[in-house]
């Protein structure tokens, strides 16, 4: 039984009245990739289960990795289309602060299905798990959805199925929102953009087959909020990134820019569209290219990192 840490000190009126804790399993991380499955759990203000929801969505593509997910093409071929299940979906999110472990995932992942069907996602906030057990200093070996749940005493029973994820994570979720009332944290809430469709995609494609959505048919709202840390200078190597460093990218990424700038900005680091001297490091996977900012970063003895060593960094961000 997991300790209820509801405080007699009064229950912060800046938080939230309601959350919706998300998990959605996709047939890869790309942008043009698809939702599979997804779940919502709705919890009331102090985080008690109201209601949960579960649907299978057939992509019209292949299902991607289904020795993770489980769900083959002939599981998802009689499943509802996302347009068929996005009025539900949006009963269960209204009105709510979209909960999910490493939330801008889910949330570009929804996105996207809400543009491709001409709607939108009835989400204004997002608040990320893992953004919440740093604001709290819980004592995770990593910040894996397992060692979350682990540390609250959490059984999972089927890793990698939406309902079940969804489940533990709303668990987890509860301690940890009682926890952060009680001790008065600031909850690590972030806006929730809308994607828009800008030029219409290709015929889409069934089952079985690779979907043809272009790279560049996606355009989010890239405005951001001001960095609210201060920089504390340049990146030194060997030790951790700290809030408030200003990083650019420059070149191609593995992992789509967006997604990338998007963990960066929820690690709260000041995501820099140039490079100049008080640029604490550039991101790039072509340390030799000719680009200006690459070209700046050498001229100002700016360290550089790699995408992968950045991704490995992005896991410990030291606070401000």
């Amino acid at each position: 039984m997991l300790e209820d840490r509801t405080t007699a000190a009064p229950w912060p009126a800046a938080y939230p009245s309601g959350y919706a804790v998300v998990d959605v399993e996709t047939t890869g991380l790309a942008r043009d990739d698809r939702i599979v499955s997804a779940a919502v759990y709705q919890l009331d203000a102090h985080g008690d289960v109201e209601d949960h929801w579960y649907t299978l969505v057939n992509p019209e593509r292949d299902p991607g990795p289904v020795w993770i997910h489980g769900l083959t093409s002939d599981v998802l071929e009689g499943a509802p289309l996302f347009p068929q299940i996005a009025e539900e979906f949006s009963a269960r999110l209204e009105g709510r602060v979209l909960v999910a472990h490493n939330a801008v995932f889910d949330w570009s992942m929804i996105a996207r299905e809400y543009a491709r069907a001409r709607l939108t996602a009835p989400v204004r906030q997002r608040l990320c798990t893992i953004a919440l057990a740093k604001e709290l200093r819980l004592p995770l070996p990593n910040h894996k959805l397992e060692s979350l749940a682990a540390h609250f005493g959490v059984v999972q029973q089927r890793a990698h199925h939406a309902l079940d994820d969804a489940r533990v994570l709303a668990e987890a979720f509860r301690p940890s929102l009682h926890a952060a009332a009680g001790d008065g944290v600031r909850l690590p809430l972030l806006e929730c953009r809308p994607l828009t469709e800008w030029q219409d995609s290709p015929a889409t494609p069934h089952i079985g087959r690779q979907s043809s959505y272009r790279p560049g048919g996606w355009r989010p709202n890239r405005k951001r909020p001001a960095c609210p840390y201060p920089n504390p200078g340049r990146y030194e190597e060997g030790k951790p990134l700290k809030q408030g460093m200003r990083v650019a990218f420059s070149g191609d990424t593995s992992v789509e820019r967006e997604l990338l700038e998007d963990r960066a900005v929820e690690a709260g680091l000041h995501v820099a569209t140039s490079v100049s001297r008080l640029t604490s490091l550039l991101v790039t996977n072509d340390p030799d290219a000719g680009t200006s900012k690459v070209v700046k970063a050498k001229s100002y003895g700016t360290p550089v990192l790699d995408e992968a060593a950045f991704g490995q960094l992005l896991r410990d961000v030291e606070p401000a």
